[in-house]
């Protein structure tokens, strides 16, 4: 079991819910990262007072450090600041719950020290999954994922010896604010309607994402990296309850679902306790009173995100890596209100037609395929 943490991204959704957790578990922390949140940082670090806070922004690192000038806390900033956070001597465990294409360096270098990894950053796996899970290899590192859906899976795997047994992976999905909506009526859809998740508290960068199809189709290629499956043998279907949270169906045709509610302490107190469990404060399912349970097919003609997500899953090299850059640039500019919400995968296949890609990419090649992505992206926006 996890004893202390290194939380990359601890103002987040999944960083302030890791620090519940971390509450209700005793474990101690060792580093906090954030971006530029001076106000809640420092009111974590003053909670649990980690030996190591980074704010990414120099400016709001500044502030910090003189904010924190009565703790033993060291104040740090930037990406030196990320991969120090990462490799903390005392954390055993490293939380990845950064957004984005930023946490793939310090995740890398988390491994290489034989760190245990709570992955909650998809981006990692998605744009340089081969790279992170050879690394892992080599190291002993192991990566517990956070994501509820690579929990899931994750859990129903526990007693599986042979992978050869798995005939599919099936990654549930609500379908997002949009379900059933033709793409006419998506054309007016603002920020706010985004972000109006019906199941989940999310940041906004994920919510937004989720309305595309976009994370279902991140969430397949992570699964492909992480269990080193091929697409063929794991897809997406909507569950609008988000109570069957994944499934894997075995070649004799069983199929295990893990369930719960809608709370992601669950994946993210496991992915702490793992291989054990421990007991939770939280009201669990009731499977008295929960809503009947549906299940349908992704509309990819709608939302074209998850077509596209699929189509770089089959190319491989770079191609996850312009897509991912490309997206979050897209998604960036939406919640701006600089372009619309049917204009995310315009933009994304505008940056996969511009960016050449490489066949077998080293680590160079991925951040600079999604350098050239996020400016293919930026100059057409102008």
């Amino acid at each position: 079991m996890t004893k202390t943490i290194s939380i990359l991204g601890s103002t987040g959704s999944i960083g302030r819910q890791t620090l519940e957790v971390a509450r209700e578990l005793g474990l101690s922390v060792a580093a906090l990262t954030a971006n530029a949140s001076v106000d809640l940082i420092e009111a974590q670090v003053r909670e649990f007072s980690p030996r190591l806070a980074v704010l990414y922004d120099e400016g709001a690192a500044s502030a910090l450090r003189r904010r924190l000038a009565d703790t033993k806390t060291e104040v740090r900033s930037g990406m030196e600041g990320l991969l120090a956070a990462a490799t903390v001597d005392e954390a055993d465990t490293v939380v990845t719950a950064v957004v984005g294409m930023i946490g793939l360096q310090p995740t890398l270098a988390a491994i290489a020290r034989g760190k245990r990894i709570a992955l909650a950053n998809k981006e990692t796996l998605v744009c340089a999954g081969e790279l992170v899970m050879d690394a892992a290899a080599r190291s002993g590192a192991q990566i517990v994922p956070v994501d509820s859906e690579h929990s899931a899976i994750f859990q129903c795997l526990q007693g599986c010896r042979d992978r050869g047994e798995i005939r599919k992976l099936i990654l549930t999905c609500s379908g997002g604010p949009f379900y059933g909506m033709a793409e006419g009526e998506l054309r007016g859809k603002t920020r706010a309607d985004a972000l109006r998740h019906p199941n989940w508290s999310m940041g906004a960068k994920i919510t937004v994402d989720s309305a595309t199809l976009m994370n279902k189709g991140l969430e397949i290629i992570e699964a492909m990296r992480l269990y080193r499956l091929p697409l063929s043998q794991v897809e997406a279907v909507i569950h609008r309850q988000s109570i069957i949270h994944s499934l894997v169906e075995f070649a004799d045709g069983a199929m295990l679902a893990q369930l719960g509610t809608p709370d992601m302490k669950l994946p993210i107190r496991y992915a702490m306790t793992w291989p054990n469990r421990s007991a939770s404060p939280e009201p669990p399912l009731d499977l008295l009173t929960c809503p009947p349970l549906t299940f349908a097919k992704p509309d990819e003609e709608t939302f074209r995100c998850l077509k596209i997500a699929r189509r770089c899953a089959v190319v491989g090299g770079t191609a996850c890596a312009v897509m991912n850059g490309a997206n979050e640039v897209a998604v960036g500019a939406f919640l701006d209100g600089r372009v619309g919400f049917c204009d995310i995968p315009a933009l994304v296949e505008i940056a996969l037609g511009a960016v050449e890609q490489v066949s077998d990419p080293t680590l160079a090649d991925i951040l600079e395929a999604d350098r050239l992505a996020r400016a293919a992206v930026t100059v057409h926006l102008g």
